[in-house]
């Protein structure tokens, strides 16, 4: 299996999964998505195709990824850098290759940066003419924490070990653990203490069968519990649902 996810940056929680056979290519995917004029897609190689970045381009989506080797390609404008920074050079560009122009025949940005940490430099590629070199670069640095979000994921949930092993229960087993990681991030976004993601999974696991007020328990998690319930049940009412087909004269 697969797991095709969207992170939207602001609160860095999915807004489009997507679970496919793994052999299934990420372009397959890609080519699917509806996202809206003005939004701006940090992505890795593995969604690297001329033909989505072309119709991008006509959407006024904005992307930055890392560019593949044995791009052929024209530099058409050399853009002024500050120099001593890590950004090594901009650059407009247009595709020369005959099926790479074809299909994304609009003007680029190539910007080179030295990445300090993996000792490396990084070849970014973006349809944004406007961003400084800069910003093109802090996007793409936050591209990480998707990989982060599947970390977190694979470390907290225990997604590795499944349950059943059929590819009904393996997308059952998926689906609950997104859904438990959005309870879990509302529930770490509502505290007003510093919680870790993994701290609190951990008390959270603790407390299970414990009784508590869970509004109460993220803000002071390490009170006395009560012995017992601290709230009355609330009266239930039997409800039928039933359906009937009716025919017209």
């Amino acid at each position: 299996m697969k797991l095709h996810l969207l992170l939207d940056h602001d609160g860095y929680l999915p807004t489009f999964a997507h679970i496919s056979e793994g052999h299934e290519h990420e372009i397959q995917m890609a080519r699917t998505l509806k996202l809206a004029p003005q939004s701006i897609v940090a992505m890795d190689r593995g969604y690297f195709d001329f033909s989505l970045f072309g119709k991008w381009c006509e959407r006024k989506v904005w992307f930055v990824t890392c560019m593949k080797e044995r791009v052929q390609y024209e530099i058409v404008e050399e853009r002024l850098i500050r120099p001593g920074g890590p950004i090594v050079s901009d650059q407009m560009i247009v595709l020369t290759r005959a099926k790479a122009k074809r299909e994304c025949p609009h003007r680029l940005r190539l910007v080179v940066v030295w990445d300090e940490v993996g000792g490396r430099y990084l070849f970014l590629l973006s349809n944004h003419l406007r961003f400084t070199a800069g910003t093109i670069a802090a996007i793409y640095r936050d591209r990480w924490q998707i990989e982060l979000f599947f970390k977190a994921i694979k470390q907290n949930l225990r997604i590795k070990t499944f349950v059943g092993t059929t590819a009904n229960a393996l997308r059952i087993q998926i689906w609950t653990a997104l859904i438990a990681m959005l309870l879990i991030k509302y529930l770490q976004f509502k505290s007003r203490l510093s919680w870790s993601l993994s701290n609190l999974v951990a008390l959270l696991r603790w407390n299970l069968f414990s009784y508590r007020d869970l509004w109460q328990w993220i803000d002071q998690p390490f009170d006395t519990p009560p012995l017992s319930p601290q709230y009355q049940q609330t009266e239930m009412r039997a409800l039928i649902l039933d359906s009937s087909d009716f025919e017209s004269n």
